[in-house]
């Protein structure tokens, strides 16, 4: 018996929904690959394919509904990814400038637009207005070429995007005031609604569904639904911003800036967000923005031609006016200003949701009984070559920008670092769950220093095979976080007579720099120390420890609390350590306080300001180890805990740190805490617990009479004796 396969009819347009999405993948896959044999920039192939197997090209596929939904989506993710990798420390110590941009790239091309389109054009004054803020308005569509390069923390790009949010912001106001005054809706109620609204809507966003993503990270770590539950944040808020009277993209954007601080640009929940998000639905959107050209209508007459060219002039050279200017104010330099010039330059988003609002309305009937619209077909077709040219000149522009800068800023971080200098290893050992620990490692890690991870098991000999199973699945677990960040996470397994020992030899031969260890509160306040394992390696190694006892996601944290001994700025790994704790606080944008004595305090706010990105913290005077309680009283839920110890017998040893433990379990139970022993002098001398005290007491003396003459000889040079 034959079986009848089904009849399949291929016709064009496409109708297989099978076939339909199969080609568009095969577009995203080739497309740029052939493309960029020609030097054309992935973003403007796709478009350059979505012409041809457009309605107009060679009519391949329909832009139907399927094709403007995934665009819909692409076109927000652009938005959202936006205002979620945007370094909001860098945002707010440049937010006058982002005002000051943003009011250049509007009311430059806002006055100009309007003049040329009115008397050159000889459009209504409500059409030229409409269409000079289509020039006002700007997308992003460049902005995963300076991802890519890794530049979007430089200025230009964050001083860019804090000025689409003002630009784009005003343009789309400018959009709903000319829509109401042509039906005849504006007045005071006009007003009063969009205000009301508005206020409305940026309290829910800003306020609410940060305090509401804080509370479900907590609560839920499976990475699936954190996915899930920050795509329906995105679109809830995109839907809101209608409601209130804007377009969605702002409330894409918004919800990017609020979720900013809760996603660490190194968690493995970013990755996959930008991995769907430049894998499917922003090529989506790219493809169906070329699927609008239609490249007839440019042969049909001049008037089109005319339009076009007067749109794309006008925008490109009121763009350039606004970077230049801008330029000028803030002393940029030449690549910086062509960063700030070229991802403004494209029009797409905000430009296509004016223009076809526009087009939309009729305003009256001309003499021969055509319909008027408020924006004409020569505008809507002009619109899109004006579109296609400026998203090429911005991708043009972007990349060569974003690689020079890329150049300057990795020579300019280049330091005495290298691979062998950071080193950051992770025990397993004791632990239930490697994550808290993975994620720790990764976020400490300097962002910019090629530095290895490691992840260890040890097979001790009285355990036997009992836990070996259970090591594997947690070193399994710990390479594939590690792999879900885009890091290398290496697994080590040992056998040695314990745990103790085979880590201790596993430091050695790596040449490990940082050893991460978990700890459980169980029976601490009971316990001599933090237990057998951190006793024997602090003992047996000089290297610096990281003992962390997490509550939630570091993500989730709003506060570090860093308490420091006297004395701690004379110990070896004082910089080191300090420059985890800074990569931690930068990754996940929370606030940091250093509670230390005067003299440390002075040292630190030095490391604060070294280096081309700064550290901005507050103080408080610690100057008795026996007041480590005192700061248990301002700790909030949210509120990060570091304690940085010390060895017995180092410089910033304290008796009161014997009790540390203790106080650590009795009175911090509702905070996470890391513990930190920095690293000391030499393996020999540092960390032996029976170290001769008068040896110390001659250190302290030594150190004390150090510091006394620090203190003359600066008097003998300033004059004063």
């Amino acid at each position: 018996m034959l079986l009848a396969l089904p009849q399949i009819e291929l016709k064009f347009p496409l109708e297989n929904p099978v076939l339909i999405f199969s080609l568009v993948l095969f577009i995203i896959l080739f497309g740029p690959l052939v493309l960029n044999r020609l030097k054309i920039p992935p973003i403007i192939g796709l478009i350059i394919a979505g012409i041809v197997i457009g309605p107009n090209g060679f009519n391949l596929m329909l832009r139907d509904a399927s094709i403007v939904l995934f665009g819909t989506v692409g076109l927000l993710y652009i938005m959202f990814l936006a205002g979620l990798e945007i370094d909001m420390q860098e945002f707010k110590k440049n937010k006058y400038r982002s005002i000051i941009f943003g009011l250049f790239t509007f009311l430059i091309p806002m006055g100009i637009g309007t003049a040329v389109s009115y008397y050159f054009l000889g459009y209504a004054l409500n059409s030229s207005i409409l269409l000079a803020s289509m020039f006002a308005s700007h997308t992003l569509i460049a902005y995963p070429i300076a991802s890519r390069f890794g530049v979007i923390k430089n200025r230009a790009v964050n001083i860019t995007v804090g000025g689409t949010i003002i630009t784009d912001t005003l343009a789309l106001l400018v959009l709903a005031v000319i829509v109401g005054m042509v039906q005849g809706d504006v007045g005071q109620a006009f007003w009063t609604r969009l205000g009301v609204s508005l206020a409305i809507f940026t309290f829910i966003v800003m306020w609410v569904f940060p305090w509401l993503a804080r509370w479900f990270f907590k609560k839920e770590g499976d990475s699936i639904s954190q996915y899930i539950f920050v795509l329906a944040t995105v679109f809830l808020a995109a839907f809101l911003a209608e409601l209130a009277g804007v377009e969605a993209i702002i409330g894409a954007f918004a919800a990017g800036l609020a979720l900013n601080r809760l996603i660490p640009h190194t968690s493995p929940l970013m990755n996959r967000i930008e991995f769907v998000g430049n894998a499917l639905f922003i090529p989506f959107f790219l493809i169906g923005v070329g699927m609008l050209v239609d490249y007839r209508v440019f042969f049909k007459g001049t008037e089109t031609l005319k339009v076009a060219a007067t749109m794309t002039i006008v925008a490109t050279a009121c763009k350039f006016i606004a970077a230049w200017l801008s330029k000028l104010s803030f002393r940029f330099t030449r690549d910086e200003f062509m960063m700030m010039f070229g991802l403004s330059n494209a029009q797409a988003a905000a430009t296509l949701a004016a223009v076809t609002v526009g087009y939309k309305i009729i305003v009256g009937v001309d003499a021969d009984g055509n319909e008027v619209r408020l924006l004409s077909e020569a505008v809507l077709n002009g619109t899109i070559l004006m579109i296609l040219v400026t998203c090429t000149i911005s991708s043009f522009v972007v990349a060569r920008a974003a690689s020079r800068l890329a150049v300057l800023e990795g020579a300019a971080d280049e330091g005495p670092q290298d691979d062998a200098t950071g080193r950051i290893l992770v025990s397993l050992a004791g632990v239930e769950k490697a994550e808290p620990l993975v994620e720790l490692a990764i976020l400490m890690k300097q962002p910019k220093v090629r530095e290895r991870l490691f992840a260890l098991h040890v097979v001790d000999e009285q355990n036997g095979e009992a836990k070996h199973s259970e090591g594997r699945k947690l070193l399994e677990q710990a390479v594939k976080q590690a792999a879900a960040t885009d890091n290398a996470m290496e697994a080590l397994v040992r056998h040695d007579l314990n745990a103790a020992s085979g880590l201790v030899f596993s430091i050695k031969e790596y040449h490990v720099t940082d050893v991460v260890l978990g700890l459980t509160r169980d029976g601490l306040d009971t316990q001599p120390q933090f237990g057998v394992l951190t006793d024997t390696l602090l003992q047996r190694t000089n290297k610096a420890v990281f003992i962390y006892s997490p509550l939630q996601p570091l993500g989730t944290i709003k506060r570090i609390v860093v308490a420091v001994p006297p004395r701690a700025e004379f110990e070896t790994g004082f910089v080191r350590w300090f420059d985890r704790i800074k990569a931690i606080a930068k990754q996940t944008g929370a606030a940091i306080s250093f509670h230390a004595s005067l003299a440390t305090t002075e040292r630190i706010k030095v490391l604060c300001e070294r280096g081309a990105d700064p550290l901005k913290a507050t103080f408080e005077a610690l100057d008795s180890w026996e007041d480590l309680l005192i700061i248990g009283r301002d700790l909030g839920g949210d509120d990060l805990l570091v304690v940085v110890s010390a060895r017995r017998g180092s410089l910033s040893f304290d008796a009161n740190l014997e009790k540390l433990h203790r106080q650590l379990a009795r009175y911090f139970t509702d905070n996470g805490f890391l513990v930190v022993f920095p690293e000391q002098f030499g393996d020999e001398f540092m960390g032996k617990a029976d170290l001769n005290p008068s040896m110390t007491e001659a250190f302290e003396e030594g150190v004390k009479t150090l510091d006394s003459a620090g203190r003359f000889v600066k008097k003998v040079f300033k004059g004063d004796r």
